[in-house]
């Protein structure tokens, strides 16, 4: 099975149990995550929120929005535009 089949196939009870053994660094049972585990688990919940939550319900969301509801700072995501200036 590929990983992007796996996510498809993934269940909400899954991902809440992937999503809080990267949270606690430990599975249901105790056991640590090894780095590979935590890094693959990690892939999956990413994967799998972008897939199927909106975007303030994934990890790591940040509301940027003020209370007049305009924007705080600039979209990281948007491109931006250098001006070069020649001076001679």
């Amino acid at each position: 099975m590929t990983f992007e089949k796996m996510i498809q196939a993934m269940t909400p009870d899954v991902y809440a149990s992937l999503k809080r053994a990267v949270e606690l660094g430990k599975w249901p049972n105790g056991q640590t995550l090894s780095q590979e585990q935590r890094e693959t688990s990690m892939r999956a919940v990413i994967a799998y929120e972008a897939a199927n939550l909106p975007e303030e319900q994934r990890s790591g969301y940040i509301d940027r929005t003020k209370k007049d509801g305009s924007q705080h700072g600039k979209n990281p995501l948007e491109p931006q535009v250098l001006k070069i200036l020649n001076e001679h």
